[in-house]
């Protein structure tokens, strides 16, 4: 603890000091104990989540999903989950089967245009995404494993808040109670694909245990037009896995302990024969909850990813990059209390550290020749110290918020090598280090007027740092080179907004949010020439639009409904000024989703989900455009015997044509109809 905070930055060994912080905060649970009498045993309650939720959550836009919700996809992936909330969206419509990896970042608000995630995604509490792209590994978080999601639009200023500029996607395990003690489903489609999960939740005295394995593959679908196919052309062939082990253990009456690991490997092909791609990663994390009257929240984690990937040119059907390796290595922690202050106060105080190291390795090679022509790597190191408080005053009906964070931000290593065949070094380019203090603030307040109605308002600030790829990795998508960019400034937010919700009768809730977001310095790949992009900061990306939300239940049937309309446009000046005014790319006008159930009977499940996804382009200058489509999905749950049941599932039923991709007419398709069918088995 004597070092000084710029050798706390520097340190290469994150997870040292993570043991430290852990360390630091074993002594609490004593102080957290209630009083008792003598003699007398603790009642001892294992939850197996974080600290509750303060009373002025609901002053912010907020939506969450039990498990009926999460278990209802079509797709059994994560980000089909996902979708059914407005403002949901990923770089390109593509799911986890299609995707390039790298492209699969998670925003909200309509903010995106960009492959990196700008809402902070949490699994556990820990952050999730890649270390050096900022993607999401969407195939490693299995929808049967998690209890609950949490979605909180707008910019974040609480733990982790760096980075959550559009929003933060709270996942979180189940347990016993919410899962059962096992869980297994087999499945198979018309193609032959298969997917398989398994899950085991034992109580183990008076804690628990869950551990789940999940497990995809198959030839995939064509995602290339059938007049666009060559003799190269080859379905979207993937195999994927995920297994996870979480323990939870009561230490005392107050206290648990949370320990989880997750790992996963992931391969695609997409588009043409040998163009693979590949992503693993692995992530441990341990975490100490006290829920006395002094309640903390103490975490550490750690996690590394690779991603390589094989680029094949579309005239000559030769590789021109192989990306062999992307390891990169993300370590942090955070430490909360919530000391009890003041009668009618939820005070928070906190402190989070993030570290995310990486480099690519990759060749390139000619497309005609089929001949290596250089060797590249780049890499370097982002780090983010912050500190943060927040408290919620409960007036009667009105609660107020308030919170503050100061980050110690800095961007160091950053370099990038290219030496050519012959062994001759042409590129040696060291980038100076950068650091700094940014200052947010959050605030709102929720006032329930009557039982039936709640009334709402927010303000926020928030920034997130440019990744190691947008800094330091150029790429090629035939026939566009998009250069990066090493002085890339931060992102900064300013957004207000407020909201209404009704309940005007027994088990129905609708509410209404307007939203005005302005994303300053945001990175964009803009257009240089008609071959060539870069990444740079515009002046910024304006959201103004509505979000509604629909949730009823009426007996045997249920409705869960969103939609999001959005006026999103770019404000660019400079370099950039041929977008000013242009609609930021990949960002539809509007998106809508709407699920209807019926449960008949005990154990029986009928749903049918309908998507629209507005018209959007795929390019900066909208040029290319990606028609507005509309998808329909079922599940059928239909119980054999005690713990066994049929599963149908149907993907797209209409075979709507997704357009995923549109670079001057070279198009991708999205899934086309897939129906599944299987056994699911669940054990209570």
């Amino acid at each position: 603890m004597r070092a000084s905070l710029r050798t706390i930055l520097r340190s290469p060994s994150g997870p040292a000091w993570i043991g430290a912080i852990i360390t630091l905060a074993l002594p609490c649970p004593a102080a957290a104990q209630p009083a008792r009498p003598t003699g007398e045993p603790y009642p001892i309650t294992v939850i197996g989540r974080g600290l509750s939720d303060t009373p002025a959550t609901p002053a912010y836009d907020t939506t969450v999903l039990e498990r009926d919700a999460i278990a209802a996809s079509a797709s059994g992936r994560i980000e089909d989950v996902l979708a059914s909330v407005a403002g949901f969206s990923q770089f390109r419509r593509s799911d986890s089967r299609s995707a390039n990896p790298s492209n699969q970042g998670a925003t909200l608000r309509a903010l995106g245009g960009n492959a990196s995630s700008r809402a902070l995604v949490l699994l556990d509490g820990v952050p999730v995404a890649n270390p050096f792209f900022g993607y999401i590994p969407f195939s490693a978080l299995a929808p049967q494993r998690l209890g609950r999601v949490q979605i909180t639009r707008g910019g974040g200023a609480g733990a982790f808040g760096a980075g959550a500029v559009s929003g933060t996607i709270e996942l979180e395990s189940g347990s016993p109670d919410t899962l059962g003690p096992l869980t297994a489903e087999a499945l198979v489609d018309q193609r032959g694909e298969t997917q398989a999960a398994l899950t085991v939740a034992p109580q183990l005295g008076q804690g628990f245990a869950v551990a789940s394995v999940q497990w995809d593959r198959g030839k995939g679908f064509w995602t290339t037009p059938s007049g666009q196919r060559t003799p190269a052309s080859v379905r979207a062939g993937f195999e994927s896995w995920s297994a996870a082990v979480r323990a939870v253990a009561p230490l005392d009456a107050t206290t648990e302990l949370q320990a989880s690991v997750l790992a996963y490997d992931d391969q695609r092909t997409l588009r043409f024969a040998g163009a693979d791609s590949r992503s693993s990663g692995q992530q441990a994390s341990l975490r100490l909850v006290g829920r006395g009257a002094w309640a903390f929240d103490v975490l550490g984690y750690v996690q590394t990813q690779d991603f390589a990937n094989i680029v094949i040119s579309s005239t000559s059907f030769r590789k021109t990059l192989d990306q062999v390796k992307t390891p990169s290595t993300g370590y942090g922690g955070k430490i909360e209390l919530r000391p009890p202050l003041a009668r009618n106060h939820v005070t928070r105080l906190g402190a989070d550290l993030r570290v995310a190291e990486g480099a690519l390795y990759e060749e390139p090679f000619s497309a005609q020749t089929g001949l290596r022509t250089a060797l590249r790597r780049a890499g370097g190191r982002n780090t983010d110290l912050g500190l943060y408080a927040e408290d919620d005053w409960t007036i009667g009906r009105l609660t107020l918020t308030a919170g503050a964070r100061a980050d110690r931000w800095r961007i160091d290593n950053g370099f990038f090598r290219e030496i050519a065949a012959s062994g001759r070094m042409t590129t040696d380019n060291r980038y100076a280090d950068r650091a700094g203090w940014t200052g947010n603030f959050r605030g709102g307040a929720v006032w329930r007027v009557g039982d039936a109605i709640s009334v709402r308002a927010a303000a926020y600030t928030g920034f997130r740092q440019p990744t190691m790829n947008e800094l330091y990795r150029p790429f090629v998508v035939f026939p566009i080179t998009t250069q990066a960019n090493a002085a890339l400034k931060n992102e900064k937010l300013e957004g207000y907004e407020a909201g209404l919700e009704l309940r005007p009768s027994a088990g129905l809730a609708l509410t209404v949010t307007a939203f005005d977001n302005q994303l300053k310095n945001a990175i964009a790949n803009v257009t240089l020439s008609p071959t060539t992009r870069q990444r740079r900061n515009v002046d910024a990306i304006r959201a103004r639009g509505l979000e509604l939300g629909a949730r009823g239940a009426w007996g045997t049937f249920s409705l869960d409904a969103s939609l999001s309309w959005t006026d999103a446009k770019v404000d660019a000046s400079g370099p950039s000024a041929a977008l000013d005014g242009l609609r930021p790319a990949q960002v539809p006008r509007l998106a809508a989703s709407g699920t209807l159930g019926w449960q008949p009977a005990a154990g029986w499940r009928l749903s049918s989900t309908v998507r629209h996804v507005g018209r959007q382009y795929e390019d900066d200058l909208q040029t290319d455009v990606l028609p507005a489509v509309t998808t329909v999905d079922g599940v059928v749950q239909v119980p054999l015997r005690p713990g066994v049941s049929l599963l149908l599932r149907a993907e797209n039923l209409l075979d709507a044509r997704i357009v995923t991709r549109n670079q001057a007419g070279s198009i991708d398709l999205g899934a086309p109809r897939t129906i599944w069918g299987g056994l699911k088995v669940g054990l209570r």
